[in-house]
């Protein structure tokens, strides 16, 4: 069974998600539990950037701007690039998918990009894989800040979407005070977390887990499903796979006009396209209202899974090319 699932391309996390979303529609928490799961959530999510906080050295964000060509196009791609083209991309999602549909889509362009599959891709197709934690990692330190104002500046009260002052009270208390207080004890915390990096690691997606089955549940409780047909989530999901290969394709032009060299093209175009779904759920979580949260979230967890694959297929590709190389090299 393990062996099976190995090889199937959706890994043990988008699974558990997947079934946390397929538990919600069929057993919602309501009543008394979905107000004790409410406020298991506030500990979950502030948990959650605690560790984030904790993890991340300052100084990573610091090292590499020796290459500060590579960082600034990556973190352009991620937080210029992507927001314009999910502004862009607006009039016309509206009528096709919905309004909160819609700012879905939007949202999933505002977040920052993924550490640890931005980094393995890289790696494994050969590429700049120490420019590639310095920007990935940077992304989301920035991000913490960044997404939210983002959200702030391009969302509020359009699409339904509206951004108070308790929202912003929210994001405080929920996201940047545990974060900087991870960061403040990271001396003493870091330590435990590299030694027990795996049970931590079941700690982060188990909060992001029981984010999406509370998201979901409150959809349901809302008629989501009764909002949502199946041809929605079929264009989101064609939409999404357009978005990931023309990312892809520019991220890949672009640095090759400006005389970038092959590790760093690819270190840019798996970390300047990426979009992170452990920082951007719970972040809606904390920026929506509990109504439009399971559809906010929804584009995201297509479009993480669609680039999952195909830079999963991608990065192999390139490997082999840079194997292929390798050989003939060593034949001359």
């Amino acid at each position: 069974m393990r062996s099976l699932l190995s090889r199937f391309p959706i890994d043990g996390f988008i699974l558990a998600i997947l079934a946390a979303v397929g538990i919600a529609a069929i057993f919602p928490a309501r009543g008394t539990f979905a107000d004790v799961l409410d406020w298991v959530v506030v500990v979950a999510i502030a948990l959650l950037f605690f560790l984030y906080g904790a993890r991340l050295h300052p100084r990573q964000a610091l090292e590499g701007l020796a290459h500060w060509r590579l960082h600034l196009i990556i973190l352009s791609f991620t937080f210029v690039a992507f927001p314009l083209i999910g502004l862009a991309l607006q009039p016309v999602l509206r009528p096709l998918l919905g309004h909160d549909l819609a700012a879905g889509m939007l949202y999933l362009c505002l977040v920052p990009s993924t550490v640890q599959s931005s980094i393995a891709f890289t790696s494994i197709a050969r590429g700049n894989v120490a420019g590639a934690i310095v920007s990935a990692s940077a992304s989301n330190l920035i991000g913490v800040v960044l997404t939210p104002l983002l959200v702030v500046a391009l969302m509020s009260g359009t699409n339904g979407v509206h951004i108070t002052g308790s929202s912003i009270g929210k994001i405080v208390a929920e996201i940047l005070v545990p974060f900087v207080l991870g960061q403040l004890c990271r001396p003493w915390v870091s330590p435990f977390l590299k030694r027990f990096a795996e049970p931590t690691k079941l700690v982060d997606r188990g909060s992001i887990v029981l984010v999406v089955y509370a998201a979901f549940s409150e959809g349901v409780r809302n008629g989501i499903w009764s909002i949502v047909d199946a041809w929605q989530v079929v264009a989101m999901a064609a939409i999404a796979t357009a978005l990931v290969v023309a990312m892809l394709w520019f991220t890949g032009w672009l640095p090759r006009r400006l005389h970038f060299s092959r590790e760093d093209v690819i270190a840019i175009q798996f970390c300047g396209t990426k979009k992170s779904l452990a920082t951007g759920l719970p972040m809606a979580t904390v920026l929506f209202s509990g109504s439009v949260v399971g559809l906010i979230v929804l584009p995201l967890m297509i479009f993480h899974q669609i680039q999952l694959i195909i830079c999963s297929w991608m990065a192999t590709r390139y490997a082999r090319e840079a194997a292929a190389d390798t050989s003939d090299e060593a034949a001359r």
